[in-house]
């Protein structure tokens, strides 16, 4: 089956050759063209040969162009295949909590190591074959972000509900000695796979190092909506420590061993052991800030370091004309609230407002999962001027929140101006100096 063009760019190499819209691609350089990762690789080369069908007739192309230049053209799907969707039965599936009236586009269960390679979602690898694993080794598709939970076949098959589940080891090193990096992350539930299993995950992992590279740890997230769904209790403070205490000494090892610190755990396990984040350093690069580790603290360092930059005039401690009220998850309100008092910017008034969640239940606490309603309903009082929420409140067009609420039928709601801003720190000192009087 070939892939049909639905546009081709003026004055590229695909328009000097003639081809058209309308026209379907069948072959680059011999070989089936199965998706954008195959298309994207065939496409870079230097010498390519083009089979395209029109009008039920194949014609054949043979050029040459420069290494990397792309052909212009363009597809009906950006993947050129439809999305691959979960086949896992996940204990701890967020998904499977869900409530309804959430966004549509919530309840889909995706498992594509393509967008893990294009977008850097997890991924299971449970639906991924030896064929498929050496097509990913051969299209040099790296790094993939791995979840694997346990390296423990039998324990795996239990946490994913899938009797696939069980040889994840054995991929990971066929990824590895083709070549094929990735980061993994454990989802971990108390009693179930944390503790002796979780001393084996880690040390498995680790001899797979520099293929592997890099490893979150992530407290399983639950909502109020799981009945007839296995039975998981939230970490307490002490097992979270304990968490915490094997993930410190592995650390340490790592660091000795490796010279990177590998095992990462997310921000929520220190918030829930009561124990600071720890430093700018400890985190290197922050490769696994999208899985929540080490945001607090970029945070805190963006916004400190851009508060130096900040003209004296913004610093100055005087009346404030605007007030602003900064509407956040409950983890989060304790950290921006320590931050706005230790920098304070003149003109503004600041009142960091935790959010509790009524939606997915209040043992939800992240920022990025405040729904509209919730917002609405416990802002009704707010004597402020504007209100600030972070824009992973929304979806990626930023108009439309978890629950289907518009940012329009919000802002309406609650009479006031409802500022989405950017993730960093930087982002939200910005955002707060546009909002002062300050002249």
């Amino acid at each position: 089956m070939g892939h049909f063009i639905q546009a081709v760019e003026d004055g590229s190499i695909a328009y000097q050759l003639g081809l058209k819209t309308g026209d379907e691609l069948i072959k680059m350089n011999g070989e089936s063209v199965v998706d954008w990762v195959d298309y994207q690789a065939l496409s870079s080369e230097e010498k390519i040969n083009l089979v395209v069908k029109r009008n039920g007739e194949e014609l054949e192309f043979e050029f040459e162009k420069d290494d990397y230049e792309p052909l212009g053209l363009t597809f009906e799907s950006d993947m050129l295949s439809g999305i691959r969707n979960c086949a896992n039965k996940c204990m701890f599936c967020f998904v499977d909590q869900l409530p309804k009236g959430c966004r549509e586009s919530m309840y889909v269960k995706d498992d594509d190591w393509r967008l893990s390679l294009m977008m850097g979602n997890y991924v299971t690898l449970t639906n991924v074959g030896d064929k498929e694993l050496d097509r990913i080794i051969r299209r040099g598709a790296t790094p993939l972000y791995v979840s694997v939970h346990s390296t423990n076949p039998d324990l795996r098959r239990k946490l994913l509900g899938n009797e696939k589940a069980g040889n994840i080891m054995e991929q990971l090193n066929k990824l590895a000695d083709g070549g094929i990096q990735f980061h993994a992350q454990l989802v971990l539930c108390p009693g179930i796979n944390d503790g002796e299993e979780l001393i084996r995950t880690i040390g498995d992992l680790t001899e797979l190092y520099p293929a592997c590279l890099s490893l979150a740890l992530v407290p399983v997230g639950l909502t109020k909506f799981r009945d007839g769904l296995d039975e998981i209790k939230p970490y307490t403070k002490e097992e979270a420590k304990k968490v915490l205490e094997i993930a410190k000494d592995a650390r340490k090892f790592c660091l000795r061993e490796f010279d990177t610190r590998f095992v990462f755990p997310a921000d929520e396990f220190y918030q829930i052991a009561g124990e600071d984040v720890p430093s700018d350093s400890e985190y290197e690069d922050y490769q696994q800030i999208d899985n929540g580790v080490g945001l607090i603290r970029q945070l805190i360092q963006e916004f400190s370091d851009a508060y130096e930059l900040l003209p004296p005039k913004y610093k100055k401690i005087g009346k404030a004309a605007r007030k602003i009220t900064v509407a956040t998850g409950v983890s989060a309100q304790p950290v921006l609230k320590k931050l706005m008092n230790d920098y304070p910017i003149s003109g503004v008034d600041v009142t960091v407002q935790a959010i509790k969640n009524r939606f997915f239940g209040e043992s939800v606490t992240v920022a990025g999962l405040v729904t509209g309603n919730d917002l609405i309903n416990q802002l009704k009082a707010s004597k402020c001027d504007a209100i600030m929420i972070t824009e992973c409140m929304l979806r990626s067009e930023g108009d439309r929140f978890l629950d289907d609420v518009t940012l329009t039928e919000a802002s309406r709601a609650l009479g006031k101006a409802i500022i989405p801003i950017g993730r960093t720190g930087e982002d939200l000192l910005d955002a707060l100096v546009r909002q002062s009087n300050v002249k």
